[in-house]
């Protein structure tokens, strides 16, 4: 069980209100409703989930695990933010996290001060931050248990993108509700194997989400940023 204050956290960092921009994002799925490959709620289910079992998503949910437990060691938790800030496929998919990173750790340090985001801003000021690892932090930091605030992140990364693909394709509100409802089944399982998963063994295997990514800027027209 989450303590209440706990609660109150995770549910304000995951929310889509919370002020990092996620809302600009699509990781890509704006060119596969381009090219014709994404037309339906299914689709869009299945491009999500391919995203987090195997591609951005997943690279985020493991190494928001190893910046949680290494929270307590600012050298191990630098190596993993280190990391983070260059494992990305495509300068937009880079982008899209060290922006939100930056603005989560702002507007974090405001709202929800602690002195391990204050020691960390200061130690890493001036180079990128991944979302996953800052978000990771303040969970440590504000005591939010690791399985429910990694369940949070995936959640909010698949809700995220499930609002980009009703605005894109376009779908009606059930449809996205479905397609996340669908998506709440595969999220435990890749919780799991997040949870299971040493950094060592940190890969990924989804050419088609990266191809989508780096053919992004080169669309005519675009709405989203990745």
């Amino acid at each position: 069980m989450l303590a209440d204050a706990a609660l109150h956290r995770l549910l304000a960092w995951t929310s889509p209100s919370y002020p990092v921009g996620s809302f600009t994002y699509s990781h890509g799925l704006e060119t596969a409703v381009e090219d014709g490959r994404v037309r339906t709620a299914a689709d869009v289910t299945a491009y999500v989930e391919a995203v987090l079992a195997r591609g951005g998503g997943w690279v985020d949910a493991v190494l928001f695990v190893q910046a949680y437990q290494a929270a307590g060691d600012p050298a191990a938790f630098d190596a993993v933010a280190e990391l983070a800030g260059a494992f990305r496929g495509s300068s937009e998919t880079a982008l899209e996290s060290r922006q939100q990173g930056g603005s989560f750790l702002s507007v974090t340090r405001k709202a929800w001060p602690h002195p391990a985001l204050d020691a960390f801003a200061t130690r890493w000021d001036g180079h990128p931050m991944a979302h996953a690892v800052v978000m990771a932090l303040a969970c440590a930091a504000h005591a939010i248990p690791l399985e429910p605030a990694l369940h949070g992140w995936l959640h909010a990364t698949a809700a995220n993108l499930v609002s980009a693909g009703v605005r894109l394709v376009p779908l009606g509100q059930t449809d996205g509700q479905l397609a996340l409802a669908a998506l709440s089944h595969a999220i435990p399982a890749i919780a799991a194997k997040a949870l299971a998963t040493p950094l060592d063994d940190l890969g990924t295997a989804a050419p088609d989400l990266e191809l989508a990514s780096l053919t992004h800027e080169t669309l005519y027209t675009r709405l989203f940023r990745s």
